[in-house]
């Protein structure tokens, strides 16, 4: 499957600053730790920068997929454009790894689209209504993401 969904047109800031950068490095350490941030499952997520080739770590929430698998959004809290691990993945769909609950699990990762993205997106919204609200921020579709064990 392809990672395809282009920039939108409208959406809210997209994250980023100084404080944004020490805050998801906090996030990272409270995640490794317990698996969760504020109640809400997350990990952290290892991608390979499309452009430097180096490393790059952020902190995502995740919901359950199907046959173990994790689904992460890339939603950039209803951003025009997609956040800059969207496009790691994209490059580098097979070079990513992801931490949770003190394990570290090299993934693959796969953007789902049509029938199987809409049943994802109906549970991800039932438990998080909150990224309902991103998507009404933006006019693009925000990616939903499948990460399997490799």
């Amino acid at each position: 499957m392809t990672f395809d969904t282009p920039a939108g047109t409208r959406g809210s800031r997209q994250p980023g600053g100084r404080l944004f950068v020490w805050f998801n490095k906090l996030m990272a350490r409270r995640i490794r730790k317990s698996g969760s941030f504020s109640g809400f499952n997350a990990l952290v997520l290892t991608t390979v920068g499309r452009k430097s080739g180096q490393p790059r770590t952020t902190p995502v929430g995740w919901f359950p997929g199907p046959d173990g698998s994790w689904l992460i959004v890339a939603s950039a809290a209803g951003a025009a454009g997609n956040p800059a691990w969207y496009y790691n993945l994209a490059a580098h769909p097979d070079q990513v790894r992801i931490e949770l609950d003190g394990k570290t699990v090299d993934v693959t990762a796969d953007q789902l689209h049509g029938a199987e993205r809409e049943q994802a997106w109906q549970q991800i919204v039932a438990a998080s209504p909150r990224f309902a609200g991103y998507q009404e921020k933006t006019d693009r579709e925000l990616p939903i993401i499948r990460l399997t064990s490799r």
